[in-house]
């Protein structure tokens, strides 16, 4: 184990996550992999493995210090680009039945090779808009947990996600900076889609101190049958 991974593990240990020799070398080859297929597609501008370790795979299993993964069952990651933050929570919860969706066919390339390469079973990766998969029965009202990392806004966010919450369930928007605004323009569509921040914890990244926040919605009841609306349209036309 080198320094980076070292730093990796006693980071995790501090917040009592565990992390064991195969688990490491998954995330080792998955760094291998991001880098390599970088070079031909566009998935991170962040390449010094010490940072991918920190702002990408670190910067995943934050969600694991506030939300029992161990309870999670059905996950779901919409927009997950280059898999976070679901893949690293599959390697460290190899139990979650994890759904990824995007809408770019070539980043779920990259990830079903990445899925085989790293061995992870009972991974779902689907190419389609969000919008559209929640329409789908299979998909809609199932899932205890959705995430989305640097997507949109989170009034867009909302429409794009509850819709996969079962009732009861959670949907965490992972952030950057402070989202106090971003909380105050949500409020119609939370009422809409059904759902009640319950969280919004803020944290810092090892290294550089960047601010994160991860806010934690509860899915209060079913969704209206009337969302999400047809693709494309939160985006232009977020409910505020």
């Amino acid at each position: 184990m080198d320094a980076t991974q070292q730093q990796f593990v006693d980071l995790l240990v501090k917040q009592d996550v565990q992390v064991d020799e195969r688990q490491l070398e998954q995330f080792e080859l998955y760094f291998q992999e991001l880098i390599s297929w970088n070079e031909r597609m566009n998935l991170t501008g962040i390449t010094e493995r010490d940072q991918v370790y920190i702002k990408h795979f670190y910067d995943s299993l934050t969600l694991a210090f506030h939300v029992d993964m161990t309870e999670v069952g059905r996950m779901i990651d919409v927009g997950s680009g280059a898999g976070f933050p679901g893949i690293p929570l599959k390697i460290l919860f190899p139990h979650l039945k994890l759904t990824i969706v995007d809408s770019l066919n070539k980043r779920i390339s990259f990830l079903q090779n990445l899925v085989n390469t790293l061995d992870l079973k009972g991974v779902t990766l689907v190419h389609s808009r969000a919008e559209d998969l929640a329409r789908k029965v299979d998909h809609r009202d199932q899932y205890d947990l959705a995430t989305a990392r640097a997507v949109a806004r989170l009034s867009v966010l909302n429409e794009f996600c509850l819709p996969f919450v079962k009732t009861g369930g959670h949907f965490v928007a992972m952030k950057g900076n402070d989202p106090t605004e971003e909380l105050k323009e949500a409020s119609y569509s939370l009422k809409e889609l059904r759902g009640k921040v319950t969280n919004n914890y803020r944290l810092e990244l090892p290294n550089d101190q960047s601010e994160r926040h991860l806010i934690i919605i509860r899915k209060r009841s079913f969704t209206p049958n009337k969302y999400p609306r047809k693709a494309g349209t939160p985006l232009k036309t977020p409910l505020i």
